[in-house]
C-alpha cells in the first residue's frame, strides 16, 4: 500500500487539502505534482523534478515489484472498505507509545491504512501516507491529513516528523532491498533525537493453525515476482498488467549489532528460482516452518464484492477466485513474515539510529528506531 512517484493531498470532496506547514511538504520547488483523487480514484503523473535526495529516481529498488503490485496494491484498493471495517482496534503498544509523545509532537504515518491510529494521541499533530488511494479517501472522510504515498519514496522534506510509525507495513515488501529502503525513509523524515516505531508479522505465529491457511509461495510465483531489483534476475521480460478499477463502494533497549544481511531465505529462493519445477514449498504446508514468503487470504463477502468493480476484473485477471462454500471473493495478499531478529539485522549497518526497544507483541516483531544524526 504505496504510490511510486507521485503526491496526492486529497479529501473526500474531491479538494486539494492543504496542511498548516504546506510549504514544507513540497520538494525543492515542485509546485505542480499534487492531483486530485476522486471517488476513490487515483489519477497520477510522473515526476520529473524530484531532488535526487528525496530518492525519486528511477533505482531499482524504487520500481514496484509485480508481485506487490499484483498481490499488495490492486488487492488493498479493491478491498478497501471491507478491510477498513475491520480495522478498529488499536494495539496497546502502538497506543502506549504514541501516548508516550511530547506534546505537539508531529507524528508521520506512513502506510496509515483506513488512519486507525490517526489523532490517536490529542496532543500530538498526525499525517497520513498509504499507497492505496481508496483507503487514502476513507482517511479523509474521517478528517485526517493523509496523502498517497509510496514507503520507499516518502513526500517529506528530511527531519520533518517528531516521530514515525510503520504499522503492518514492510512485509507486504518484497525484497530485502525495498524493506531497507523504506527503513531509511522512517529514519530520514525524522528529527535527530525522533523516534520510530515499526512492527511487522512474525513468521512465529502464536496460532501455529493460523499458518496453515496461509499459500507458501511455489516457484511459480518466485519467478513471477523477479524483476530488476532482485539478485536472481531472469532475462525474461516482466508481465505487463491491466489496471484494475478501484473498489466503488462507500463507507524501547540496546543497539543490536549484526552485519549479516543476507537471510538463508534469498539464497534458498534464488537456487530454488534457477532449479526448473523445484517447488520452494508445497501447498500442504512441506517445511512450512522454514517459509517467509506467503499468500495470506482475503474473504471478501459477496455482498461486499461491487458488482462490475474491481472484484469483477479481478475475477476475470485471475487475481482473484470465488469460495462458494463461503460466500466470498478471495483475495491473496503477499507477505514477507519476519523472523526473530531480521529487523534489527536490517538497521544493523545504519549510521544514523540505533535500536532503542525491540519486542514481540501478537504474532509480531516490534523495534523503536531513534535517529542519531
Amino acid at each position: 500500500m504505496w504510490l511510486h512517484n507521485s503526491i496526492v493531498i486529497t479529501n473526500s470532496v474531491c479538494r486539494l487539502r492543504y496542511f498548516s506547514a504546506m510549504s514544507e511538504l513540497k520538494v525543492d520547488g515542485t509546485s505542480s505534482l499534487c492531483t486530485l483523487v476522486c471517488n476513490g480514484e487515483s489519477r497520477l503523473k510522473e515526476s520529473e523534478s524530484l531532488s535526487p535526495d528525496q530518492g525519486c529516481s528511477s533505482s531499482n529498488v524504487q520500481t514496484t515489484p509485480e508481485i506487490e503490485k499484483k498481490y499488495v496494491h490492486r488487492v488493498y484498493d479493491a478491498i478497501a472498505p471491507h478491510f477498513s471495517s475491520t480495522r478498529f482496534a488499536k494495539w496497546p503498544k502502538v497506543a502506549s507509545f504514541l501516548n508516550s509523545l511530547p506534546s505537539g509532537s508531529l507524528v508521520l504515518d506512513a502506510g496509515c491504512g483506513n488512519g486507525k491510529y490517526l489523532g490517536l494521541n490529542s496532543r500530538c499533530y498526525f499525517i497520513g501516507c498509504d499507497i492505496s488511494a481508496p483507503l487514502i479517501n476513507i482517511c479523509a472522510e474521517r478528517g485526517n491529513e493523509v496523502i498517497v504515498a509510496d514507503a520507499v519514496n516518502l513526500p517529506y522534506r528530511s527531519g520533518y516528523g517528531d516521530a514515525a510509525i510503520s504499522i503492518a507495513v514492510l512485509h507486504h515488501l518484497s525484497t530485502e532491498s525495498r524493506r531497507k529502503k523504506a527503513i531509511d525513509e522512517l529514519i530520514r523524515v525524522v528529527k535527530k533525537g525522533g523516534l520510530v516505531l515499526i512492527t511487522v508479522w512474525a513468521v512465529e505465529q502464536e496460532d501455529r493453525l493460523l499458518v496453515n491457511k496461509w499459500t507458501p509461495l511455489t516457484d511459480k510465483y518466485v519467478e513471477e515476482w523477479i524483476g530488476p531489483s532482485d539478485p536472481c534476475m531472469r532475462n525474461s521480460p516482466s508481465l505487463t498488467l491491466e489496471s484494475i478499477p478501484e473498489a466503488e463502494e462507500n463507507s524501547m533497549g540496546k543497539n543490536i549489532k549484526d552485519t549479516s544481511l543476507i537471510t538463508k531465505l534469498r539464497e534458498t529462493m534464488c537456487a530454488t528460482s534457477r532449479s526448473e519445477g523445484n517447488l520452494l514449498a508445497a501447498k500442504n504446508g512441506t517445511n512450512v516452518e522454514n517459509q517467509q514468503e506467503f499468500f495470506v487470504p482475503w474473504h471478501l463477502p459477496y455482498h461486499r464484492a461491487e458488482v462490475g468493480g474491481a472484484s469483477t476484473s479481478a475475477l476475470a485477471n485471475g487475481l482473484a477466485k470465488k469460495d462458494d462454500k463461503k460466500g466470498a471473493v478471495v483475495y491473496n495478499r503477499y507477505y514477507h513474515v519476519f523472523s526473530e531478529g531480521e529487523l534489527e539485522r536490517l538497521v544493523s549497518d545504519m549510521s544514523n539510529a540505533v535500536v532503542v526497544d525491540r519486542f514481540y507483541d501478537k504474532s509480531n516483531w516490534c523495534i523503536v528506531l531513534e535517529k542519531t544524526i
